[in-house]
């Protein structure tokens, strides 16, 4: 919203910071379904701490720009009596930072169709608003986990896996791979075979078999290490 637009509802006027945290809550609204939390308003903005975040967010519910939810980390409302007046002031707000919101958010990959990129917009089901810098190489995407062939490895069904897109992995990592277009969670393991080098997909979970493939097949491809796990009913 515009800092001007408040005249329409007879608001406070905001501050520039309040105007640019308020733009951020509904940009992130607007393309995820979901409000940010302080942690990430702080990221994304540049504060020291989320306690800072908290002070903007206090002082938006005052002026009645916003509603809180006291004890929930995304317990950030757009208060109901601007909907209209955001519709208005929509193509007026405040621009965020360049990239900004990307920076908090992640494609969730949900069914991948055969023959296409993993990252091709049609399989992106939302955008989850997670800092991709949490997880140790930094997570491109989420991928919905499917069935229970690495439970051992504590990865379920339903699960979003965090995955950093590359080719280069070592044994022992967890990749997603994809074979005769099929996307597939497995333990890589690279070994010499009798006729050149062979890769085994190691299920975690007895009642599944591992996969082999040869590292020449035409319609095998590593699409990313797995970086991190998220529960979705976390989110």
């Amino acid at each position: 919203m515009d800092i001007n637009t408040a005249e329409l509802l007879d608001l406070p006027k905001l501050t520039p910071r309040q105007a640019e945290i308020l733009a951020l809550i509904t940009s992130a609204i607007q393309e995820s379904g979901l409000p940010p939390t302080r942690a990430e308003i702080a990221t994304c903005l540049g504060f020291a701490s989320a306690n800072a975040a908290e002070e903007h967010l206090r002082a938006l519910a005052r002026k009645g720009y916003i509603e809180l939810t006291p004890g929930t980390s995304r317990g950030i409302r757009i208060a109901q009596q601007q909907n209209q007046a955001f519709q208005f002031g929509r193509s007026q707000q405040m621009s965020l930072p360049s990239g900004a919101l990307q920076q908090l958010t992640l494609p969730l990959i949900g069914r991948v169709a055969a023959g296409s990129p993993i990252m091709a917009v049609e399989h992106i089901e939302k955008h989850v608003p997670i800092d991709p810098s949490l997880f140790s190489k930094g997570a491109d995407y989420l991928l919905k986990v499917k069935g229970m062939s690495m439970r051992d490895a504590g990865i379920l069904d339903g699960d979003y896996l965090a995955v950093h897109k590359t080719t280069e992995v070592r044994n022992g990592d967890i990749v997603v791979a994809r074979i005769d277009d099929e996307v597939t969670v497995k333990r890589w393991l690279q070994k010499k075979g009798s006729n050149g080098m062979v890769i085994e997909l190691q299920a975690e979970n007895p009642d599944f078999k591992n996969i082999t493939v040869d590292a020449r097949q035409s319609n095998f491809a590593v699409e990313g290490q797995a970086v991190g796990l998220i529960r979705a009913n976390g989110l």
